[in-house]
C-alpha cells in the first residue's frame, strides 16, 4: 500500500489556517488506486474532507483534526470534479428545521460531515491511541432543529468500512452516520458528547466492538439493519442506550449506565448551542437520565426490508435506566410508525435502578413476542409500586427465572388487549405479585 503524509502536500500542524485543501490534495493524489494518508501529531484545522475508495485515513498518536465552526464550509460534494455527484442529490440550502424528506438527499446539507465517504469501497479511518476528531459543536442555524451542524463522519452507499482506534468528541450532529452500506467494522472507537453515537440505517453485516459511547443523545441508533453484533461496549447516555430496529441483532457483554456524563444537547439554551458549550452544569433544563435500555425505532425515512426480529440482549450490566423496553406502536410515538417489531429477547441481565414500565404495545396484525430469561431487576427508590409491564397486541410475553428487588406491587402487568388475545407466561418469577390487570382505559404513554 502506498503511504503518504499530508505534510508533503503543504499541511501545517498547529497553524490557525484551515488545512482542508492540503488534506484533500493528499487523498486525491491516491485516486483511483488508493493507499494510506497519514495525519501526524498536532492540531490540524479543517472543514469537510472526502475519503475515496481504497483509501485509509490514518491518524497518528496526538493527531487532532479540528473542524471549522463555519457550517458553509462542509458542502464538499458540490464542487467535486474528481468524482462528481448527481446534482439531484445536492441540497446545500438551509433545512428550515425539519422539512419533509430532507434526509433523502444524500448529497445535501443534512448529510454533511467533517469526513465524508460517498459511493466508495474499501475505506478506513484508523487512529492510534490519543488521536482525536473534534467537531467543535459546529452550530448551523440552517441545520436540523435549527442548530445541528455536520456529522463528524458521514458515510453513504459504501462497502467494506473499517473505523478503529480514534476518539470523536463534540460532534455537531452524529459522530458516525452510516446509510445504505455493508460490511462495517467499528472497534475501539470512543465517542464523547455530540448527539447519537453511531447511527446506522439500512445497512448489512455490522460489528461494533469494544467501543465507548458517552453521548448527549442515543448511543447506538438506526433501523432497517441486518446482521448486527454489538459486544464489549460501554454505553452512557442522556437518551436511550439503543434506539434501534433491525433483524438478527446480538448485543452482549456491555455495560449500560446512567446518569449521563454529558447532558442531552436538545435541552441546551440557544446561547449554549451557538457558543458550542459542551456540558454546562447550571440550569434546571439540563437532563442526564437514561430514558430506555432499548427503544424501538422505525420511521418512514427509508423502507424496512425485513421484519424486525431476532434481537437478543444478553450478559449485560445495566444501571439506572428509566425504562427496560419501549416499543409503542399505538400511534403516539413519532419514531415508531413504520414496520413493527416482531420479537425481542433479554437474557442473563442484571438491571439496577429501573423506574418505569416495560412497554410492549404491538401491531394487531403482527403481534410482538417478548422473552426475559434469567434477569434480575432492582427498582429505583420511589418506584416500588411499579407495574412492570404495560402491553397490548402481543403474541407472548414470557418471563423465566426473573427476580425483582424492592418491589411491593401485587400486579406484574397492565394489559390493553382482551383476555386470551396474547399469552403471559411466568415461570419462576419472584419478588413481585403476578396479577395481570386488564383495562379498557385509553393507553397513555409519554413518547420518548
Amino acid at each position: 500500500m502506498k503511504r503518504i503524509y499530508i505534510t508533503d502536500f503543504g499541511a501545517i500542524p498547529g497553524s490557525e489556517e484551515l488545512q482542508t485543501a492540503a488534506i484533500q490534495a493528499a487523498v486525491d493524489s491516491l485516486y483511483p488506486n488508493g493507499g494510506e494518508v497519514r495525519v501526524p501529531a498536532g492540531t490540524l484545522r479543517t472543514a469537510g474532507i472526502r475519503l475515496r475508495s481504497n483509501t485509509t485515513l490514518y491518524l497518528e498518536a496526538g493527531a487532532l483534526l479540528e473542524g471549522s465552526r463555519d457550517p458553509e464550509l462542509y458542502h464538499i460534494l458540490a464542487g467535486d470534479t474528481l468524482e462528481p455527484v448527481d446534482p439531484k442529490e445536492l441540497r446545500p440550502e438551509p433545512l428550515n428545521a425539519r422539512p419533509e424528506g430532507f434526509i433523502r438527499y444524500f448529497g445535501g446539507r443534512w448529510h454533511n460531515g467533517l469526513i465524508r465517504a460517498y459511493d466508495a469501497k474499501n475505506i478506513a479511518i484508523i487512529g492510534e491511541p490519543g488521536s482525536i476528531i473534534d467537531g467543535m459543536n459546529c452550530y448551523d442555524a440552517g441545520g436540523e432543529e435549527a442548530y445541528r451542524g455536520p456529522h463528524a463522519i458521514s458515510i453513504i452507499r459504501c462497502e467494506h468500512i473499517v473505523l478503529r482506534g480514534f476518539t470523536v468528541r463534540n460532534s455537531a450532529n452524529w459522530p458516525e452516520s452510516i446509510w445504505h452500506s455493508r460490511d462495517i467494522l467499528c472497534e475501539d472507537v470512543v465517542n464523547l458528547a455530540g448527539h447519537d453515537g453511531i447511527h446506522i440505517t439500512s445497512c448489512d453485516d455490522i460489528i461494533i466492538r469494544r467501543c465507548t459511547f458517552r453521548t448527549g443523545d442515543d448511543c447506538i441508533a438506526g433501523f432497517d439493519n441486518y446482521n448486527v453484533l454489538v459486544e464489549d461496549c460501554e454505553l452512557n447516555t442522556a437518551c436511550s442506550a439503543f434506539r434501534f430496529g433491525g433483524t438478527n441483532m446480538l448485543i452482549h457483554h456491555c455495560h449500560i449506565h446512567a446518569p449521563a456524563e454529558y447532558t442531552f444537547r436538545g435541552a441546551l439554551s440557544l446561547d449554549e448551542k451557538i457558543s458550542g458549550v459542551n456540558n454546562p452544569n447550571d440550569g434546571e433544563h439540563k437532563r442526564y437520565n437514561m430514558l430506555s435500555i432499548f427503544t424501538y425505532y422505525a420511521d418512514f425515512t427509508t423502507k424496512i426490508r425485513r421484519a424486525p426480529q431476532n434481537i437478543v440482549i444478553r450478559d449485560c450490566l445495566i444501571e439506572n435506566a428509566d425504562r427496560f423496553l419501549y416499543f409503542n406502536y399505538s400511534g403516539n410515538s413519532r419514531w415508531q410508525i413504520n414496520r413493527p417489531l416482531a420479537g425481542i429477547t433479554f437474557q442473563n441481565l442484571t438491571v439496577k435502578g429501573l423506574s418505569m414500565p416495560l412497554t410492549a404495545y404491538g401491531d394487531p396484525a403482527s403481534p410482538v413476542k417478548v422473552n426475559l430469561t434469567r434477569v434480575n431487576i432492582s427498582l429505583r427508590e420511589g418506584a416500588e409500586d411499579l407495574v412492570f409491564i404495560e402491553a397490548a397486541n402481543f403474541r407472548e410475553i414470557r418471563l423465566t427465572d426473573v427476580s425483582f428487588e424492592n418491589s411491593r406491587s401485587d400486579k406484574i402487568a397492565r394489559c390493553w388487549s382482551e383476555p386470551g388475545k396474547g399469552r403471559f407466561v411466568f415461570d419462576n418469577v419472584t419478588g413481585i405479585g403476578l396479577e395481570v390487570e386488564y383495562t379498557d382505559q385509553p393507553f397513555v404513554s409519554r413518547p420518548i
